[in-house]
């Protein structure tokens, strides 16, 4: 929340958004108040995304939307007598407004040097057109203690689409034995991951590192072991290259595994109210793989700040809001706040629903593939559940493509489903 103040009126800004070069206004309320205070609000959309350079002072860009709301003072509260005279007021309070926005003053204000210079490079790769590759093709980054149980599943699923996809696997401690071609000589150089340290995001930059030094990977897919595909690769092709958005797990949990593992020692540049919380499993656009492996700035910060056995008692894992938090705070309206790996936390413990044999049945997957929405449950004693619909280019789609913890003893059922079960088609 930010307040700026021109003339007698306030101007705060409730709801972030990039600023605008074309103004259209969509929402005009008188709100009386009690006698002492009255408010206007003023919604807002844009066209012209790069007119705000920076996140600054609340105001974020890549929304598309902004809100604001001028009250009158306690001593001078608006009566409907003066709705004329404020909509002329605050016309002209809000191009002032704009023009300081727009200039260097603002979009270096509460910046440090290293921040603003990190900005201003992920700015530019940002506004920057795609590279356009005549053969795009998905990168499946594959990230494993050694053996993948699945392998022959995901041989399956890559059969007959040669050439509109690559493999790498990041096996942190066995080389493993591969039973299909598509993995044969695709492990790249790891090193040791030991869960929840940064060691996990060290492996997740080294894959992408891998993966774009191939300029015709234009899509990055981060999986475990004990993934599984839940669709055909053509349909997992078309849901990922005919979006421009990044699916990066990212929301506010203000209880105990969210909010409570930020430490202070982030600031200047994290900020409390900037830190967010989402599963490791992304999937991503080239140009936000690209900007992950530009950043040493925010990486450092959480290398040096987000770890088990922090002061207080407090564990903190990057690989759970590195990522959220840096999408967040850089290019908000570029990710879709859902994993597109489906995950089930149903049995709230550390860890996730482990499928067994017993488990895996058509109506099993079924289910999975015909969920709409993602839901995001806070620590805190509210326990608040947040649930928001999958909207793929805005229209509602299924959020899944792929899922976890399957055990390797539910492979051989696994491979008698597949033919059925990828070939469901979404509503």
């Amino acid at each position: 929340m930010s307040l700026m103040k021109f003339n007698f009126l306030n101007i705060q800004t409730l709801d972030a958004g990039s600023a605008l070069c074309d103004l259209t206004l969509v929402h005009f309320v008188f709100e009386a108040g009690s006698g002492t205070r009255s408010s206007i609000v003023l919604e807002l959309t844009y066209n012209d995304a790069s007119f705000l350079d920076e996140v600054n002072s609340g105001l974020a860009y890549g929304h598309k939307r902004i809100t604001y709301v001028a009250y009158g003072s306690p001593a001078q509260p608006f009566k409907e007598a003066d709705m004329d005279y404020c909509i002329g007021l605050i016309s002209q309070l809000l191009r002032n407004l704009f023009i300081y926005l727009s200039s260097s003053e603002f979009r270096s204000i509460g910046l440090t040097d290293d921040e603003f210079a990190s900005r201003v490079v992920i700015k530019d790769l940002l506004s920057r057109p795609s590279v356009i590759s005549l053969n795009p093709k998905i990168a499946f980054l594959f990230l494993t203690p050694g053996a993948l149980p699945f392998e022959k599943l995901w041989d399956k699923f890559f059969q007959g689409n040669e050439g509109r996809f690559s493999v790498y696997v990041h096996a942190s401690k066995d080389k493993p034995v591969h039973f299909s071609r598509y993995f044969v000589n695709r492990e790249i150089r790891s090193d040791t991951v030991e869960w929840g340290k940064i060691s996990m995001v060290d492996a997740e930059r080294r894959l992408l590192a891998n993966a774009l030094k191939d300029p015709d990977n234009q899509q990055f897919v981060l999986l475990s072991d004990s993934c599984i595909p839940l669709r055909s690769f053509d349909f997992v092709y078309d849901y990922l290259m005919q979006t421009n958005v990044s699916f990066v797990d990212c929301f506010e949990d203000p209880g105990p595994h969210g909010t409570g593992r930020y430490i202070k020692y982030m600031l200047p540049e994290v900020e409390k109210k900037d830190f967010r919380k989402g599963a490791q499993w992304f999937t991503m656009k080239r140009q936000h793989a690209i900007i992950i492996m530009a950043d040493s700035l925010y990486f450092r910060k959480f290398r040096e700040h987000c770890k088990p056995g922090m002061e207080g008692g407090r564990n903190c894992y990057s690989d759970e809001h590195y990522l959220p938090t840096f999408f967040y705070m850089l290019d908000p309206g570029g990710i879709a706040n859902w994993s597109v790996t489906h995950v089930d936390w149903s049995e709230m413990k550390w860890h996730p629903k482990s499928y067994k044999s017993q488990d895996v049945t058509m109506e099993l997957l079924r289910n999975i593939t015909s969920i709409a929405e993602s839901l995001h449950v806070t620590s805190d004693k509210k326990r608040q559940s947040r649930i928001t619909p999958c909207l793929w280019n805005g229209v509602e789609r299924p959020c899944f493509l792929f899922a976890r913890k399957f055990l390797p003893e539910t492979l051989n059922k696994l491979l008698r489903l597949f033919p059925n079960y990828t070939s469901i088609e979404a509503d």
